[in-house]
């Protein structure tokens, strides 16, 4: 072969190269990885309007195993007997940003390709006590209260706490966050994957903690594992 013909095929394997770095590179971006990494990062350092603290800076993977989801999805996978595991939160809850570089790092460790994420933040029911009695501030979305039907056995009360009392709602919540696996369409167990060592969302988290908070949503994990024999007793 002279050296035009060695030219010419060395420019297209070049070329091939390139296309398939861009497509590569376009995938990574249109992905829901990708999506989840810059909607949590795209808050390190800032303050968080509602109480105006600062929000705790976290490294996401761009490989991490997250995909949107909304609580229809949720309620048909379940209706659909599916196994997986959903992870409900939002991007400026502190609480979540205490444990979601866990999440996903335990999620490797185990090979969790998939974590449903559902961002909770504008599609719950909200309650506010006004002269002592409960009232309804905002109606929850039909899903979301479907959702939170399904979820029952699991999910912790509603409870509004005030200087002095808690007030008891009457109904069950999904909080933030809120890790639940689901086996063959039914919810087997649920952690909010927080250290009992943390008493506060924006402390510095310590070794401790963060093993704490990974042995917690271990647990989660080994639902999908025993699938048929997972129950709260057995898992953790």
């Amino acid at each position: 072969m002279n050296k035009k013909g060695i030219v010419i095929i060395v420019s297209a394997l070049l070329a091939l190269l390139v296309w398939l770095f861009n497509f590569n590179n376009t995938n990574n971006l249109n992905s829901d990885s990708y999506k989840f990494k810059k909607e949590y990062e795209s808050l390190n350092g800032k303050k968080r309007e509602k109480d105006g603290k600062k929000i705790r800076k976290v490294h996401i993977d761009i490989d991490n195993p997250i995909k949107y989801a909304t609580a229809k999805d949720i309620v048909d996978m379940m209706d659909n007997k599916k196994t997986f595991i959903v992870y409900f939160g939002f991007n400026d809850c502190p609480w979540c940003r205490s444990v979601i570089e866990n999440l996903i790092s335990v999620a490797k460790e185990k090979n969790i390709d998939t974590i449903y994420y559902v961002d909770i933040k504008n599609i719950r029911d909200e309650k506010n006590v006004v002269d002592g009695e409960i009232v309804t501030k905002k109606e929850g979305s039909k899903a979301y209260m479907k959702l939170v039907k399904k979820l029952d056995n699991v999910l912790d009360d509603y409870v509004i706490t005030t200087d002095d009392k808690d007030f008891q709602v009457g109904d069950k919540r999904i909080y933030a966050p809120n890790i639940v696996a689901i086996v063959n369409g039914k919810a087997e167990e649920l952690t909010d994957g927080i250290s009992s060592k943390q008493d506060d969302a924006y402390m510095e988290l310590t070794d401790k903690m963060n093993n704490e908070s990974k042995k917690k949503i271990e647990c989660i994990f080994k639902c999908l594992e025993k699938a048929n024999v997972c129950t709260a007793k057995t898992t953790c």
